[in-house]
């Protein structure tokens, strides 16, 4: 039978399934007879089914005098092949393995992604001693020490910039959408990428205590404390136990007949009731898949439908992530809008920067194409672009280089900019020879079915919260244009962290949906955390329970309702379960059951539990 299983198993099928479709080909030959042999068929089933079941019970009782539902089993699968009734043994030893195998299938834990963190962490960096640059490993580094980290590279420890310009994308850390400018005196953080000018620093955290090395550690620990789910059926089996014992006994004590009390041990074998969770779960995550999620861990499902908060990240959730021109404003009547625009995506459109690749495509966008040849094309990290432009010296930059470079902006025109600043809008000021010329304002954009989305949680009583690194009016911006009235902005990894720990402390189930790296302590340590699978980082995916795969947040109140509907089958399960339980011990202790037919008819209940778990396959809340 185990050459027949590898064989199968060398086909595509696991090896767990293989043995249950030979223990299930074994049953039906034995009930019908098709062979004459000198041995029982179904004693394959039991053989292969049972004695699993058998060890584990034994083990359990032995070791921790922990009594689960396999201990009844266990007892009915005896007693049934102590009076001969073999095909009622291994029909319940196939049942129970087909049960254990869905809820393996269901609640398979997700990897925790720390081996991708681990390659993230950086592996040298350049320290200077005098005038000599010696190349070491990121361990051996300092506080203290100087170090040099040139463009493209990560940064390998924590520190403070020395010397030079340039622009960070730390969205590892903090999950802000764009870069961040530094100078002198500005905080760096290891694992974040240094994208345009060389710098020193001084490092002033190292080993364990760097940022990267942190956020590992809090995607070890997170998972620590979120609650298991435990199978009904092991949740109530030593009352399960212990009343199909006292049954069983008082049955033979009264009636003196063993048949019946056997009887009584076989139709309380819970079978519908290991199958009732589990077969629900599957039906609601083929439902989710159809849906756009992945469901990776088979409990978050039954821990989604307790959630009362729902915990946004805003870059790349609530957002698309990308910078998008939301306003132009000129300041001299020799432009138009168009005319400045198509003025600074020239000097743009050889920039490497994510706001200069922003400007380009919009003027690409508002059919400004071909953009004006740039000539003398200087980028300065930190400050801005400068080129020559059909003759003209076009700047486009922040307002320090702006004020360095003598441009003069009056107050009502720095007055407009601020007002877009207030907002969370990123402003490119613009300057045309010596003269100030106008602004863009650049900002992410809300994704459009965000509002509806947001209102369709409330709805459904979950409070919307939202949770994010980026600054204080980017994220005041977006809550306001969603009604959402909890905010937190600012938040680094222990901050989302903590701030999940705080509230699941005090009671209240948290779901976090993010995409950043930086997310993943949050979605680990949360209840239930959703990822957003086609922006989202792989280690934001790889430490969520449910990742969206096309990003379609609309779909996240149909999912919430699911989790609602799932929770509802399973209790109807349970409850039909149990009450056919109870109505064939009557039937077995008055002698109308014996072992086989009362095998049979509390499995064909186990056949219903299916067939209602079914219903939730094509299931959608009506509108």
């Amino acid at each position: 039978m185990h050459i027949i299983a590898r064989l199968l198993e060398w086909g595509g099928v696991k090896k767990e399934i293989a043995l249950l479709l030979i223990s299930g080909i074994s049953l039906l030959l034995s009930l019908f007879k098709l062979f004459s042999l000198p041995f029982d068929i179904a004693w394959v089933a039991i053989l292969l089914c049972g004695i699993p079941i058998l060890l584990e019970a034994a083990i359990g009782l032995i070791t921790a005098f922990d009594i689960k539902a396999d201990v009844l089993v266990s007892i009915a699968l005896i007693a049934s092949i102590l009076i001969g009734e073999d095909f009622a043994a291994g029909e319940i030893a196939f049942i129970m393995q087909l049960g254990a195998l869905l809820e393996d299938l269901t609640v398979a834990r997700a990897r925790s992604g720390i081996e991708k963190l681990v390659r993230l962490t950086p592996q040298t960096a350049r320290r200077l001693r005098g005038n000599t640059e010696e190349i070491i490993p990121a361990e051996r580094v300092l506080v203290g020490d100087t170090l040099r980290v040139l463009p493209g590279e990560v940064v390998p420890v924590d520190g403070k910039i020395l010397s030079g310009e340039t622009s960070i994308n730390q969205a590892v850390v903090t999950g802000e959408a764009m870069p961040v400018d530094k100078g002198p005196g500005d905080p760096v953080f290891s694992g974040t990428v240094n994208q345009f000018g060389p710098f020193l620093m001084r490092a002033s955290k190292v080993g364990e205590n760097s940022s990267i090395q942190r956020m590992i550690r809090l995607v070890q620990s997170a998972d620590a404390g979120k609650a298991k789910i435990v199978g009904i059926a092991d949740r109530w089996a030593t009352w399960i136990v212990v009343i199909a014992l006292s049954a069983a006994a008082l049955t033979w004590l009264i009636t003196g007949e063993i048949i019946r009390a056997v009887t009584i041990l076989v139709v309380f074998c819970p079978c519908a009731l290991v199958l009732a969770t589990p077969t629900a779960i599957m039906a609601a995550i083929g439902n989710a898949t159809k849906h756009g999620f992945l469901v990776r861990e088979g409990g978050a499902l039954e821990r989604l439908a307790t959630v009362s908060k729902i915990a946004f990240d805003k870059t790349g959730t609530l957002t698309y992530g990308k910078p998008e021109i939301t306003e132009i404003r000129c300041f001299s009547q020799a432009f138009s809008k168009e005319q400045l625009l198509r003025l600074a995506a020239g000097a743009e459109a050889l920039s490497e920067h994510p706001l200069g690749k922003a400007v380009a495509e919009g003027a690409r966008l508002a059919g400004l194409q071909p953009l004006p040849q740039a000539e003398q094309f200087q980028m300065l990290p930190g400050r801005g672009v400068k080129a020559l432009i059909e003759g003209q010296t076009v700047r486009a930059g922040n307002l320090t280089w702006m004020q360095e470079e003598e441009i003069p902006f009056s107050q009502n025109e720095l007055n407009a900019a601020g007002h877009y600043l207030a907002q969370g809008c990123t402003v490119i000021y613009l300057a045309v020879g010596q003269a100030a010329a106008g602004f863009l304002a650049l900002s992410d954009t809300l994704r459009p079915d965000a509002s509806h989305m947001i209102t369709a949680l409330r709805r459904l009583g979950r409070e919307p919260v939202l949770l994010t690194g980026d600054h204080e009016n980017a994220a005041r911006h977006i809550s306001e244009q969603l009604s959402i009235r909890e905010v937190h902005a600012g938040c680094l990894p222990e901050g989302k962290l903590n701030w999940i720990d705080t509230c699941q402390k005090a009671g209240i189930n948290v779901c976090m949906i993010g995409d950043g790296m930086n997310d993943a302590p949050a979605l680990k340590k949360a209840f239930v955390g959703i990822a957003m699978g086609g922006i989202g980082s792989d280690i934001a995916v790889e430490a969520a329970d449910i990742a969206l795969v096309n990003d379609e947040i609309c779909e996240l109140p149909h999912l919430l309702s699911l989790a609602k509907r799932m929770m509802t089958t399973i209790k109807c399960n349970l409850s039909f379960s149990m009450l056919l339980n109870f109505l064939a011990i009557l039937l077995a202790m008055t002698g109308i059951l014996n072992p086989v037919v009362g095998a049979l008819v509390h499995n064909a209940g186990s056949v219903l539990v299916i067939l209602n778990s079914a219903m939730l396959l094509k299931w959608r809340k009506k509108r």
